[in-house]
């Protein structure tokens, strides 16, 4: 059956409104996907641009490729855009909710999340959570989600996602990798087609450790995790030097690299296609994207931001999802 991509709206006062318009604009009904936000949010940032308001989501495949299908969820504010408005928290934390409700009646094929502001959501309704995907692996009931992001030349993954660096070498266990590693390589079978990945595995340390000399990480969790998997018939590498392992020949000899913690990870593909980069979540039941930014307050309203990864974003949910990728 084909079903639609469900957009939330993300923090009514960023750029997700903006980016949801031209992202219409740019795929007409390529992908088929509605916005769930306020209808009333949009009348103030249209510009001129068409949206209908729809009861069920499989309306949108009955809408003209020029206008925007909307599923109404009330706020009680309207966004000021000038930044911070906790006052619309719990709402924004409501359509994220709402969203996953669908996937499991069975109404749309996977989710595209635009940016929230984990600080606004904390101060305005109390989110006790890191960001998208430990708040969507709690509504599905999934402990082992793994955040991914990818571009055309690259595919990363955080081992630890948003914590403060001090805290990283607690956190890294064996555990943690082996599931994250696990996790990461189920996907690329079974979503993305690749029938033996080859897994490349950072370290932590300068130079990955140079034997002990650096640190004791990768001699005490990194290496005997990867000599396991290896033993189990795993195509896996490491670990390597964070340092070489992403100019465009060493990324020629694997399918996704493993990194221990979240700027290691990100600071690569966001230099090699700052405004295309793609967040994925694995391990869910559904599948989620996102575009690889944040709410970008400062250009809400402003038509100045880029809309180009969150069209990368619905595409990638759409073909992942329709096995298309």
């Amino acid at each position: 059956m084909n079903l639609p991509v469900a957009l939330t709206c993300g923090d009514p006062n960023g750029i997700g409104i903006d980016i949801s318009f031209e992202a219409k604009k740019e795929l007409k009904n390529r992908i088929p996907f509605f916005l769930i936000a306020d209808i009333n949010h949009l009348k103030k940032r249209a510009h001129a641009q068409s949206f209908v308001k729809i009861q069920h989501p499989k309306e949108c495949f009955n809408i003209s490729k020029d206008i925007l299908p909307v599923l109404h969820h009330e706020f009680p504010e309207t966004p000021t855009l000038n930044g911070s408005q906790p006052g619309n928290a719990l709402a924004t934390t409501e359509v994220i909710e709402r969203a996953v409700d669908l996937f499991q009646n069975h109404e749309i094929h996977a989710i595209c999340t635009n940016p929230i502001n984990k600080e606004v959501l904390k101060e305005g309704c109390g989110f006790e959570y890191p960001g998208h995907t430990e708040y969507l692996a709690n509504l599905a009931g999934h402990k082992n989600s793994v955040m991914m992001l990818l571009c055309e030349e690259l595919r990363v993954v955080p081992t630890t996602i948003h914590i403060a660096l001090k805290d990283v070498s607690k956190l890294l266990t064996k555990e943690l990798l082996i599931n994250t590693i696990n996790t990461t390589r189920d996907a690329l079978i079974n979503h993305f087609g690749i029938k033996k990945p080859r897994v490349a595995i950072s370290g932590l340390n300068p130079h990955a450790g140079e034997n002990g000399i650096f640190g004791q990480e990768e001699i005490k969790i990194i290496n005997p995790t990867i000599e396991k998997l290896r033993s189990q018939g795993f195509d896996i590498i490491g670990p390597l030097s964070a340092d070489t392992m992403f100019h465009k020949e060493a990324r020629n000899n694997y399918d996704v690299a493993i990194c221990m913690y979240h700027d290691q990870a990100l600071i690569p593909i966001k230099t090699i296609d700052f405004y295309g980069g793609v967040n994925v979540t694995l391990g869910l039941p559904f599948i989620r994207t996102s575009p690889d930014h944040g709410t970008a307050f400062e250009l809400a309203g402003t038509r100045k931001a880029n809309p180009r990864s969150l069209i990368s974003a619905l595409e990638v949910a759409y073909k992942i999802s329709n096995g298309k990728i």
